[in-house]
């Protein structure tokens, strides 16, 4: 069971034993006592390091007084006022409507089993729940099993080394690797997790549905990425990063359809509506498009630009850069063979 989803059981423990007049409890202490306290109630035990986040985050999202102090020899961690409790702080009007849609807002990035905790949460703080104000795309249901994202959710927050087992599009035999998780991203309606190889620590990164298992290796250290993952992405579409491919500027001309909303939904960051002068030129050395408006990309090259890119049809054309365009062509000329194959001689007679 996913310790996030124990979140609030444990934050229950732990605001007990901070505010013990009785006694002091160290790291190691409050570890033991909280885990003999899940076991006891059914819950999977959690790592040191696990308790240690919850700290911080009780810090952070109650502001509880916690306070570090040596007691007896020991480096005692407790509540310097023992009158306070996480569960009985009054909150305005204001604070209670952002929490509720904050923990609202979250909840959609399941519907999964592994995100009820967050309803336990809005319980154990007296929110009521009321119709969401916010929605957001997602089918978590490709994925054969559904907690999969909750659960490494999980992992990443509590950075924990796993165990994938895994398969590809193009071969069904289920293969394992040892992982550092370290992200979690969606694009295009499908979630990917992002992390590092444990044998040599090159990040990769698996789509969800493609995961079999996934198993806790808690024995293993974990490496947090030295890197920042968001930059990672600055350079391409989707989640494919070749690093041995340039950035590339291409230049595509939109027609007068479409215009307008790859203008509004920029294909990529980089995205440049081409105006004036330099607009003026292209349009005397592309005669032929008429009307419609010029743009440019900088990105590295991949699987999910050159389908963005086609994805418009006729509506947009790549005039630059050369492997851009052949990627193109390629994949547009493989569409023409399919349908001549599939297509009956009657229909092939009209349209060709």
């Amino acid at each position: 069971m996913p310790t996030n989803k124990n979140a609030l059981v444990r934050y229950r423990i732990l605001d007990r034993l901070l505010s013990d007049h009785h006694h002091y409890y160290d790291i190691h202490d409050l570890t033991e006592k909280v885990n003999g306290k899940l076991d006891d109630d059914g819950f999977e035990m959690v790592t040191q390091r696990c308790i240690e986040k919850d700290l911080i985050n009780m810090q952070g999202l109650f502001s509880a007084p916690i306070e570090h102090d040596k007691k007896n020899g020991k480096n005692c961690i407790f509540y310097w006022n023992r009158s306070f409790t996480i569960f009985s702080q009054e909150m305005s009007r204001e604070e209670r409507s952002l929490l509720r849609e904050v923990l609202s807002t979250l909840g959609q990035f399941g519907g999964l089993e592994n995100f009820k905790w967050l309803d336990d949460f809005k319980i154990g703080l007296g929110l009521e729940d009321r119709r969401p104000i916010i929605s957001f795309s997602n089918n978590p249901y490709y994925m054969s099993d559904p907690t999969l994202l909750g659960t490494l959710f999980d992992d990443i927050s509590n950075e924990v080394v796993i165990r994938l087992s895994y398969h590809t599009f193009t071969d069904p035999t289920v293969r394992s690797i040892v992982f550092h998780p370290y992200l979690l991203r969606q694009y295009n309606d499908r979630w990917f997790l992002i992390g590092a190889a444990d044998s040599d620590m090159a990040i990769l990164n698996f789509a969800l549905d493609r995961i079999d298992k996934v198993e806790p290796l808690p024995e293993k250290k974990y490496v947090e990425c030295p890197d920042d993952l968001n930059e990672r992405f600055d350079d391409i579409v989707g989640v494919t990063l070749y690093k041995d491919r340039p950035v590339d500027h291409i230049l595509f001309w939109v027609s007068d359809a479409s215009k307008d909303y790859v203008a509004t939904k920029a294909i990529h960051d980089s995205q440049v509506r081409l105006k004036g002068e330099a607009e003026q030129n292209l349009r005397n050395q592309y005669s032929s498009l008429a009307g419609g408006a010029f743009f440019t990309i900088d990105c590295i090259r991949n699987y999910e630009l050159i389908r963005e890119l086609t994805s418009y049809g006729k509506e947009l054309i790549v005039l630059s850069d050369c492997e851009v365009r052949n990627d193109i062509l390629k994949r547009i000329h493989g569409m023409i063979d399919n349908y001549s194959k599939t297509v009956s001689i009657k229909y092939r007679t009209v349209y060709s």
